[in-house]
Protein backbone atom coordinates (compact mmCIF):
# COMPACT_ATOMS: atom_id res chain seq x y z
CA UNK A 1 0.00 0.00 0.00
CA UNK A 2 2.82 2.40 0.82
CA UNK A 3 4.66 1.77 -2.51
CA UNK A 4 1.70 2.27 -4.16
CA UNK A 5 1.29 5.41 -2.85
CA UNK A 6 4.88 6.70 -3.16
CA UNK A 7 4.86 5.77 -7.24
CA UNK A 8 1.43 7.62 -7.48
CA UNK A 9 2.98 10.43 -5.60
CA UNK A 10 6.24 10.72 -7.33
CA UNK A 11 3.96 10.36 -10.31
CA UNK A 12 1.88 13.39 -9.57
CA UNK A 13 5.59 15.08 -8.93
CA UNK A 14 6.82 14.21 -12.36
CA UNK A 15 3.40 15.18 -14.38
CA UNK A 16 3.85 18.66 -12.68
CA UNK A 17 7.13 19.28 -13.41
CA UNK A 18 6.47 17.76 -16.76
CA UNK A 19 3.61 20.48 -17.17
CA UNK A 20 5.62 23.48 -15.36
CA UNK A 21 8.36 23.10 -18.37
CA UNK A 22 5.37 23.06 -21.08
CA UNK A 23 4.23 26.03 -19.66
CA UNK A 24 7.85 27.79 -19.59
CA UNK A 25 9.02 26.54 -23.00
CA UNK A 26 5.41 28.34 -24.07
CA UNK A 27 5.74 31.22 -22.55
CA UNK A 28 9.17 31.79 -23.48
CA UNK A 29 7.90 31.17 -27.26
CA UNK A 30 6.05 34.22 -26.84
CA UNK A 31 7.15 37.26 -28.33
CA UNK A 32 7.34 39.94 -25.69
CA UNK A 33 8.91 36.51 -23.38
CA UNK A 34 12.13 36.68 -26.22
CA UNK A 35 12.32 40.47 -26.30
CA UNK A 36 12.71 40.42 -22.36
CA UNK A 37 14.99 37.51 -22.55
CA UNK A 38 17.21 39.34 -24.81
CA UNK A 39 17.28 42.83 -23.14
CA UNK A 40 18.00 41.17 -19.70
CA UNK A 41 20.44 39.24 -21.57
CA UNK A 42 22.02 42.36 -23.22
CA UNK A 43 21.49 44.24 -20.01
CA UNK A 44 24.03 41.38 -18.08
CA UNK A 45 26.54 41.95 -21.01
CA UNK A 46 26.49 45.92 -21.29
CA UNK A 47 26.04 46.61 -17.61
CA UNK A 48 29.46 45.66 -16.07
CA UNK A 49 30.93 47.03 -19.46
CA UNK A 50 29.37 50.74 -19.18
CA UNK A 51 29.83 51.00 -15.32
CA UNK A 52 33.51 50.24 -15.64
CA UNK A 53 34.05 52.70 -18.60
CA UNK A 54 31.99 55.72 -16.85
CA UNK A 55 34.28 54.82 -14.05
CA UNK A 56 37.35 55.02 -15.86
CA UNK A 57 36.52 58.25 -17.57
CA UNK A 58 35.27 59.86 -14.50
CA UNK A 59 38.71 59.20 -12.99
CA UNK A 60 40.70 60.06 -15.81
CA UNK A 61 39.08 63.15 -16.23
CA UNK A 62 39.08 64.23 -12.82
CA UNK A 63 42.68 63.56 -12.75
CA UNK A 64 42.78 66.26 -15.90
CA UNK A 65 40.46 68.64 -14.07
CA UNK A 66 43.32 68.61 -11.16
CA UNK A 67 46.16 68.87 -13.06
CA UNK A 68 44.88 71.09 -16.00
CA UNK A 69 45.01 74.57 -13.36
CA UNK A 70 48.76 73.91 -13.03
CA UNK A 71 49.79 73.98 -16.97
CA UNK A 72 50.48 76.98 -19.12
CA UNK A 73 48.02 77.50 -21.88
CA UNK A 74 50.69 76.67 -23.95
CA UNK A 75 51.48 73.37 -23.18
CA UNK A 76 47.80 72.16 -23.06
CA UNK A 77 46.89 69.84 -26.25
CA UNK A 78 43.84 71.28 -26.92
CA UNK A 79 45.67 74.83 -27.49
CA UNK A 80 46.90 73.59 -30.85
CA UNK A 81 44.46 70.92 -31.98
CA UNK A 82 41.46 72.62 -30.51
CA UNK A 83 40.45 69.04 -29.31
CA UNK A 84 39.94 67.93 -25.86
CA UNK A 85 42.15 64.73 -25.35
CA UNK A 86 41.55 63.07 -22.14
CA UNK A 87 44.72 61.51 -19.97
CA UNK A 88 46.96 63.70 -20.25
CA UNK A 89 46.55 65.07 -17.11
CA UNK A 90 46.84 61.61 -15.69
CA UNK A 91 50.31 60.96 -17.54
CA UNK A 92 51.55 64.01 -16.12
CA UNK A 93 50.91 63.35 -12.55
CA UNK A 94 52.17 60.02 -12.77
CA UNK A 95 55.72 61.74 -14.35
CA UNK A 96 55.39 64.22 -11.50
CA UNK A 97 54.50 61.58 -8.89
CA UNK A 98 57.53 59.11 -9.90
CA UNK A 99 60.24 62.12 -10.07
CA UNK A 100 59.09 62.80 -6.98
CA UNK A 101 59.58 59.67 -5.30
CA UNK A 102 62.84 59.82 -7.48
CA UNK A 103 64.35 62.23 -5.76
CA UNK A 104 63.12 61.39 -2.06
CA UNK A 105 65.11 58.41 -2.53
CA UNK A 106 68.29 60.67 -2.73
CA UNK A 107 69.42 62.50 -0.14
CA UNK A 108 69.07 65.87 -1.02
CA UNK A 109 65.13 64.79 -1.57
CA UNK A 110 65.09 63.45 2.41
CA UNK A 111 66.63 66.61 3.31
CA UNK A 112 63.82 68.41 1.69
CA UNK A 113 61.06 65.87 2.76
CA UNK A 114 62.19 66.36 6.36
CA UNK A 115 62.22 70.27 6.31
CA UNK A 116 58.75 70.16 5.06
CA UNK A 117 57.68 67.76 7.96
CA UNK A 118 59.41 70.11 10.48
CA UNK A 119 57.33 72.58 9.06
CA UNK A 120 53.97 70.71 9.09
CA UNK A 121 55.05 69.86 13.19
CA UNK A 122 54.83 73.72 13.57
CA UNK A 123 50.86 74.15 12.32
CA UNK A 124 48.57 72.99 15.13
CA UNK A 125 45.94 72.23 12.68
CA UNK A 126 47.69 70.67 10.04
CA UNK A 127 50.03 68.24 12.02
CA UNK A 128 47.76 65.59 13.07
CA UNK A 129 45.84 65.50 9.72
CA UNK A 130 49.24 65.01 8.10
CA UNK A 131 50.39 62.46 9.97
CA UNK A 132 47.13 60.76 10.12
CA UNK A 133 47.27 60.59 6.45
CA UNK A 134 50.93 59.79 5.86
CA UNK A 135 50.65 56.22 8.30
CA UNK A 136 47.52 55.42 6.42
CA UNK A 137 49.02 55.89 2.75
CA UNK A 138 52.56 54.55 4.23
CA UNK A 139 50.19 51.17 5.23
CA UNK A 140 48.28 50.94 1.99
CA UNK A 141 51.41 51.82 -0.46
CA UNK A 142 54.76 50.71 1.29
CA UNK A 143 56.03 47.24 0.82
CA UNK A 144 56.45 46.84 4.05
CA UNK A 145 53.15 47.77 4.85
CA UNK A 146 50.60 45.68 6.91
CA UNK A 147 47.10 46.26 5.29
CA UNK A 148 44.33 43.91 5.21
CA UNK A 149 45.47 40.75 4.05
CA UNK A 150 43.50 38.32 6.37
CA UNK A 151 39.70 37.64 6.26
CA UNK A 152 37.80 36.53 9.62
CA UNK A 153 34.72 35.31 11.03
CA UNK A 154 33.33 37.04 14.06
CA UNK A 155 30.25 36.07 16.41
CA UNK A 156 28.29 39.66 15.91
CA UNK A 157 25.75 40.84 16.15
CA UNK A 158 24.43 38.51 18.32
CA UNK A 159 24.67 34.68 18.71
CA UNK A 160 24.62 32.19 16.10
CA UNK A 161 24.96 35.09 13.82
CA UNK A 162 28.54 35.79 12.16
CA UNK A 163 29.75 38.41 9.83
CA UNK A 164 32.80 38.86 8.18
CA UNK A 165 35.89 41.06 9.54
CA UNK A 166 39.57 42.21 7.49
CA UNK A 167 42.26 41.78 10.00
CA UNK A 168 45.36 44.36 10.16
CA UNK A 169 47.97 45.23 12.46
CA UNK A 170 47.90 44.01 16.26
CA UNK A 171 47.10 46.80 18.64
CA UNK A 172 50.08 49.05 19.69
CA UNK A 173 51.80 48.40 23.43
CA UNK A 174 49.84 51.53 24.82
CA UNK A 175 46.45 49.99 23.55
CA UNK A 176 47.30 46.51 24.09
CA UNK A 177 48.55 47.23 27.93
CA UNK A 178 44.78 48.00 28.91
CA UNK A 179 43.36 45.58 27.39
CA UNK A 180 43.01 42.02 28.94
CA UNK A 181 46.37 40.28 28.96
CA UNK A 182 45.01 37.42 25.82
CA UNK A 183 45.98 38.43 22.04
CA UNK A 184 44.33 40.94 20.25
CA UNK A 185 43.79 41.98 16.98
CA UNK A 186 42.82 44.97 14.89
CA UNK A 187 39.71 43.68 13.15
CA UNK A 188 37.44 46.57 10.72
CA UNK A 189 33.62 45.20 9.71
CA UNK A 190 32.69 46.70 6.75
CA UNK A 191 29.02 47.72 6.11
CA UNK A 192 26.97 46.15 2.91
CA UNK A 193 27.10 47.42 0.19
CA UNK A 194 29.11 50.44 0.81
CA UNK A 195 32.79 49.07 2.29
CA UNK A 196 33.79 52.60 3.24
CA UNK A 197 31.90 52.51 6.22
CA UNK A 198 31.89 50.25 9.48
CA UNK A 199 33.15 49.17 12.79
CA UNK A 200 36.63 49.22 14.17
CA UNK A 201 37.09 47.20 17.28
CA UNK A 202 40.17 44.99 18.75
CA UNK A 203 38.66 41.51 19.17
CA UNK A 204 40.76 38.47 20.89
CA UNK A 205 41.80 36.28 18.42
CA UNK A 206 40.03 33.10 19.86
CA UNK A 207 37.12 34.54 18.95
CA UNK A 208 37.73 34.76 15.49
CA UNK A 209 37.56 31.98 13.11
CA UNK A 210 40.12 32.84 10.07
CA UNK A 211 39.01 32.12 6.27
CA UNK A 212 41.46 31.04 3.65
CA UNK A 213 39.60 33.42 0.77
CA UNK A 214 41.02 36.37 -1.06
CA UNK A 215 40.09 39.52 0.42
CA UNK A 216 38.61 40.77 -3.45
CA UNK A 217 36.57 37.87 -3.03
CA UNK A 218 34.91 38.86 0.51
CA UNK A 219 34.51 42.37 -0.46
CA UNK A 220 32.59 41.17 -3.92
CA UNK A 221 30.74 39.15 -1.58
CA UNK A 222 29.85 42.55 0.77
CA UNK A 223 29.13 44.58 -1.98
CA UNK A 224 26.63 41.84 -3.66
CA UNK A 225 25.33 41.25 -0.30
CA UNK A 226 26.07 37.84 -0.73
CA UNK A 227 24.25 37.35 -4.09
CA UNK A 228 27.76 36.76 -5.85
CA UNK A 229 29.05 33.57 -3.85
CA UNK A 230 33.27 33.22 -4.09
CA UNK A 231 33.96 30.16 -6.42
CA UNK A 232 33.32 26.53 -6.12
CA UNK A 233 36.58 26.04 -4.26
CA UNK A 234 36.00 29.02 -1.85
CA UNK A 235 32.71 27.94 -1.30
CA UNK A 236 33.72 24.67 -0.29
CA UNK A 237 36.14 26.66 1.98
CA UNK A 238 33.13 28.94 3.57
CA UNK A 239 31.36 25.56 4.31
CA UNK A 240 33.84 24.28 6.39
CA UNK A 241 34.53 27.30 8.20
CA UNK A 242 30.81 27.76 8.83
CA UNK A 243 30.89 24.34 10.60
CA UNK A 244 33.92 25.04 12.20
CA UNK A 245 31.66 28.27 13.53
CA UNK A 246 28.73 25.92 14.64
CA UNK A 247 31.30 24.08 16.51
CA UNK A 248 32.54 26.88 18.33
CA UNK A 249 29.49 28.19 19.38
CA UNK A 250 27.99 24.66 20.21
CA UNK A 251 31.70 24.53 22.66
CA UNK A 252 31.20 27.75 24.10
CA UNK A 253 27.70 27.49 25.14
CA UNK A 254 28.26 23.46 26.63
CA UNK A 255 29.09 23.74 29.96
CA UNK A 256 32.60 23.11 31.12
Amino acid sequence: MTSELEKSLSETAAALAAEAEAKAAAEERRPMARLRNYFLTGLVVAGPVAITLWLTWSFVTWVDDLVRPFLPTVYLPETYLHVYIPGYGLIIAFVVLTFLGFLTANLVGRSLVELGEKLLDQMPVVRPIYRTMKQIFETLFSKSGSSFRTVALVEFPGPGMWSLVFLSQPPSPDVSGRLPQIEHVSAFMPCTPNPTTGFFFYVPRKDLIELDITVESAMTLLMSAGMVQPGEEQQKRLAAMAAAAQQAQAARASPV
